[in-house]
């Protein structure tokens, strides 16, 4: 009982040391990845190849997948070639499972020690967060050794070499046995050095042992559709169609065992390696026979997983992926695309307020119905950002983490000011037959199309922090109060000559200039945060917006 408590612990080990390193690399490399995989998906081989080197850095397929399909989920990568990153990551983890097999127990402790002088010294760097993966890195390797340790004791038991000796010709029965090994130890890593050991120490055969491989990766694709289970529809079809290639890999190679164990078996090289590297070859060559077909397995995949239920996408956020809130770099490029939705239904409100001020008062109804959608995504976006783990955030992650929650803040506010804004004229103006003077209408739509402008460029400048950008926008920002304060001045001469359409609506023509001149504000408060080292009469004045 001991001895199986010892192999659970330290396949809990090696999962969590797997989490940490990819974490930790994500936290560093998280956006460089995020590019890498993008830019590579437009052609195979650079997909392919680009799914090699991440697994390679994370140290997990499933890592892997995980980052491809909240691509797909965001409509950021298509289908197919997420799914030739994914099979270029079913290389990629073999490919480590053989590096990984040689003998680096030295490694393990210092990996462990300098990992935690790094991490406990500079935890908010980056230096900080490459300590993080180097522990992880060392926990793998402790973990892999305790697996194979706690493994030969069990594989020794009289009841369990009866029960593997069973194991001598069902090649299906076989890889079954070899898949729930994967399942149960939660890797196709472990599972396979497991099939090794049992190699080595005679207890199976060594075309046992192949089965065992074949079932083990058959295992991972199944482990990856039961963790996407919960998943929307694209991360399912991602998942499926991993599974879907294992399986037909599988399918295909097994009639063969026999000959390929005949084969492999004369070489000079002991079983145990021939093992590992059977494991590597068979990969290798299944995947690149798969990249071809793709397509139709996308096509497959998209027939057999549904679309999600449609629902109204203003009610709902879109982007707001809780399987990345462990890798800041995305998660906040989620949070930022969910704000710049927030931005795309305050310009809706801005363009039908319009339409209430140039007499339709039934869009009134559109603006309010359009803020209560601001207000949802505000709070699923606020809601996100608290759950991420601050503490552990670089510099650069932290300010951008600031400024995305600033920026969701902003908008909700001017969502608030637009409405009653479009109350107003409805009820002061549209239902009280009092209309505003020539002059003032001219002055008050050429105050809206700079708003709308202005809110325009304050996106841009949010989503790419571009410096002369914000420079431009805090320049508008000042042209708008100029105006702003002109036409204020020149309803006061109206009032002066007794305009009488302008007496009948000074209050709700100075309350429009005043909300508009706040609106103005929020929109262009980015620009202070994107520029590097602002002005003290900026940040003033700021204070004073």
């Amino acid at each position: 009982m001991l001895t199986l408590l010892d192999l659970l612990s330290a396949v809990s080990l090696l999962v969590w040391g797997t989490h940490i390193v990819r974490t930790g690399i994500m936290r560093v490399y998280g956006a460089d990845l995020r590019r890498v995989l993008s830019r590579s998906v437009e052609r195979k081989p650079m997909a392919f190849l680009a799914g090699i080197g991440v697994t390679t850095l994370v140290q997990s397929s499933n890592a892997t997948t995980l980052l491809v399909t909240s691509f797909v989920a965001q409509n950021l990568v298509g289908l197919t070639p997420a799914l030739v990153v994914v099979l270029g990551a079913d290389v990629g983890t073999a490919i480590m499972a053989r590096i990984l097999t040689f003998d680096l127990s030295w490694l393990s402790p210092l990996l462990v020690l300098f990992g935690v002088i790094f991490f406990l010294s500079r935890k908010q760097t980056r230096v900080g967060q490459i300590g993080r993966t180097l522990i992880g890195l060392g926990l793998i390797l402790l973990a892999l050794q305790l697996i194979v340790a706690a493994a030969r004791p069990i594989t020794q038991a009289a009841g369990v070499q009866v029960i593997f000796s069973t194991l001598t010709g069902d090649v299906m029965l076989d890889a079954l046995i070899g898949a729930l090994f994967a399942i149960i130890s939660y890797s196709s890593l472990a599972a396979v050095l497991i099939t090794a050991t049992l190699t080595a120490t005679g207890v199976i055969s060594f075309k046992v042992a192949l089965c065992l491989v074949i079932g083990a990766n058959l295992g991972s694709g199944l482990l990856a559709w039961l963790n996407a289970s919960g998943s929307n529809a694209a991360g399912k079809r991602v998942a499926l169609g991993s599974l879907l290639f294992k399986l037909i890999g599988c399918m295909i190679i097994l009639p063969f065992v026999n000959p390929i164990a005949e084969w492999l078996d004369p070489l000079p090289v002991n079983d145990e390696e021939l093992v590992i590297f059977f494991h590597v070859f068979y990969n290798l060559i299944r995947c690149l026979l798969m990249v071809p077909f793709v397509g139709a397995m996308a096509r497959l995949c998209q027939r057999l997983v549904p679309k999600d239920a449609e629902t109204d996408p203003r009610l709902k956020p879109k982007h707001l992926d809780r399987s990345s809130l462990d890798t800041p770099a995305l998660a906040l490029a989620n949070a930022a695309r969910e704000t710049l939705r927030i931005g795309d239904v305050v310009e809706q409100m801005l363009e039908t307020f319009s339409k209430v001020f140039h007499g339709e008062p039934r869009e009134e109804r559109t603006v309010r119905r359009l803020d209560d959608d601001v207000d949802v995504l505000y709070t699923a976006i606020k809601l996100y950002l608290a759950r991420m783990p601050k503490d552990d955030l670089a510099d650069e992650e932290s300010r951008r983490w600031a400024e995305t929650i600033e920026m969701a803040l902003n908008l909700e506010q001017a969502g608030d000011i637009i409405e009653r804004m479009s109350g107003d004229v409805a009820d002061k103006s549209l239902a009280a037959r009092r209309a505003f003077s020539v002059d003032g209408v001219k002055e008050l739509e050429a105050l809206q199309e700079q708003l709308l402008s202005n809110l325009r460029l304050s996106l841009s400048v949010f989503l790419s922090r571009d410096v002369n950008s914000a420079r431009r926008l805090r320049r508008a920002k000042h042209r708008f109060r100029i105006l702003n304060r002109r036409f204020a001045h020149a309803h006061v001469d109206r009032l002066h000559r007794e305009n009488v359409q302008s007496i009948e609506t000074s209050s709700l023509h100075l309350g429009l200039l005043g909300d508009m001149k706040r609106l103005n504000s929020l929109f262009c408060a980015i620009a202070y945060n994107v520029l590097e080292q602002p002005d003290d009469d900026d940040k003033e004045q700021a204070l004073f917006d």
